[in-house]
């Protein structure tokens, strides 16, 4: 394989099963559907952890988050340890991020990217200090807010996207017409497109809004209260999320999800953009495409919004993979994992030192794509907001196990035979030996108890560097992180 160059696009808080390609049965993405018909689609992708930050840092490290430390939305990236983008940058490559980044973002932090542009990070380099409570987690009582900003309009989000894209676009061109003039450059060059939508708050533009709210939208499945599920973490994090609190209805419910899909829909126009500006510029055949999303989102299955669970709708990220060398018109149900982009930006690119994948658990997803299904097992891990403990998610060819601390007891879900995880067997007699098993294969992994003391006392030390307990109380709910020029959105 010849070294090419990679554009990676990356939305926000992207539910995997809400894509044309992906089955959904009225959702509208024909730019990612297009993307999908001609390259690899990832059916059993997953987030490291289903929150921004720590997520975020994990995909630049190509680590787990027990590996590098960086456990929730306060705590954020630096630039401390080198990322693939260091060594990329220091090999000669360019890479260059324009949008979300979400890394810390302090005056003197190098997160190893040639040209950030537009980039959005934490809130002054120290996001909501509220997330470092644990035990008992405060109320987010923000998160009333979610059904209240759902409908028709333009948020600082959207009009954040535009610009994202109309910045990727310029870019593009001007590389193009670059490399038309110099020749292509000795190193090829990664590009980092990273947009916003569909995360929250729920304005979707009127036109792709009303494209949902004009039809029926079912409710979401087991969102009413006998459906839900009765497992103690399950509720706990409804009860402290607060964001099923805010609707009052059925009407409200699909304001809510008709935000959401078009805000999808959204993020789908701006993605075409950008791959036609790539086929523009003359750069589409020498270029793979990488497209994924941080995180997932509930949307309102089982009573839930936002992310912070372990379900398919909120651990599980798109995965497409599209260009030279990459099979066409595949879905490859081998587990997958940010974990693995490390690799496959380092092998796209020709930087092939072993050194550079020191301690790195992932796979290329190029060799993932070209390759026969494997049978091999990630993780993901959650140490954060409305959680008292941590949380942790292994899932192999068959089996998605999710083990907790505090006495909350493990699910397991056979998701061969359960895709839309209705039947949870963690406690059941019929899953029982299955569940020592996966423990046993997750404790290959890492030490759970370990991992939880250690994000724990990192965050006792935060707290008290923002002032300690009293001081983090008294601040509001940080609704999201504002976009650059935008005001910050604090609930009391």
């Amino acid at each position: 394989m010849q070294p090419k160059n990679l554009l990676i696009i990356m939305s926000d808080e992207h539910n995997p099963k809400v894509m044309g390609c992906a089955g959904h049965p009225f959702i509208r993405t024909p730019n990612l559907d297009r993307l999908a018909a001609r390259g690899t689609r990832f059916t059993a992708a997953y987030t490291t952890s289903p929150i921004c930050v720590p997520a975020r840092a994990a995909f630049a490290l190509g680590k787990y988050i027990h590996q590098v430390g960086y456990w929730d939305n306060v705590d954020a990236y630096e630039g401390a340890t080198p990322s693939w983008h260091h060594h990329l940058r220091a090999r000669g490559h360019n890479v260059t991020s324009i949008g979300k980044l979400h890394f810390r973002g302090m005056p003197g932090d190098d997160h190893g990217l040639s040209q950030e542009i537009v980039p959005m990070h934490i809130y002054q380099g120290r996001g909501d200090i509220k997330m470092l409570i644990r035990n008992p987690p405060p109320l987010r009582k923000g998160g009333t807010k979610l059904a209240k900003s759902a409908g028709p309009g333009e948020s600082s989000y959207t009009v954040y996207d535009r610009d994202i894209a109309a910045q990727s676009q310029i870019w593009l061109q001007q590389q193009g017409e670059r490399e038309r003039r110099e020749g292509s450059p000795a190193k090829p060059w990664v590009l980092f497109v990273s947009l916003v939508a569909p995360h929250f708050p729920l304005t979707a533009p009127p036109e792709h809004y009303y494209e949902y709210w004009q039809r029926e939208i079912p409710m979401p499945k087991l969102y009413e209260k006998s459906q839900r599920p009765a497992h103690p973490y399950v509720r706990d994090y409804a009860e402290i999320s607060m964001y099923d609190q805010g609707f009052d209805g059925p009407e409200s419910v699909k304001r809510a999800l008709a935000g959401y899909f078009g805000l999808v829909s959204a993020v789908d126009e701006n993605i075409g953009k950008v791959l036609a500006a790539l086929e523009r510029s003359g750069l589409g055949a020498s270029t793979r495409v990488l497209y994924t999303s941080d995180h997932g989102d509930n949307n309102g299955a089982r009573g839930l919004w936002g992310k912070s669970t372990m379900y398919e709708e909120s651990a599980g990220v798109p995965m497409i993979l599209a260009g030279p060398d990459v099979p066409a018109g595949r879905r490859n149900g081998t587990p997958a994992s940010h974990v693995d982009v490390l690799p496959l930006a380092l092998q796209c690119v020709g930087a092939n030192e072993p050194e550079l994948r020191a301690g790195c658990p992932g796979v290329s997803l190029l060799d993932l794509a070209r390759e026969p299904e494997r049978d091999r097992a990630v993780l993901s891990e959650y140490h954060t907001v409305g959680s008292k403990s941590a949380v942790f998610m292994l899932r192999d060819a068959r089996y998605k196990y999710v083990h907790y601390l505090d006495g909350y007891p493990p699910q397991l879900f056979d998701l061969a035979n359960d895709p839309e995880e209705l039947a949870d067997l963690g406690v059941a007699p019929a899953g029982r030996a299955i569940v020592r098993a996966m423990e046993a294969k997750l404790r290959e992994f890492c030490d759970p108890q370990e991992v939880d003391r250690r994000a724990k006392q990192r965050q006792m030390e935060l707290l008290e560097r923002f002032g300690g307990y009293e001081a983090a109380m008294k601040t509001g709910d940080l609704g999201y992180t504002p976009a650059p020029g935008s005001r910050p959105d604090f609930s009391p």
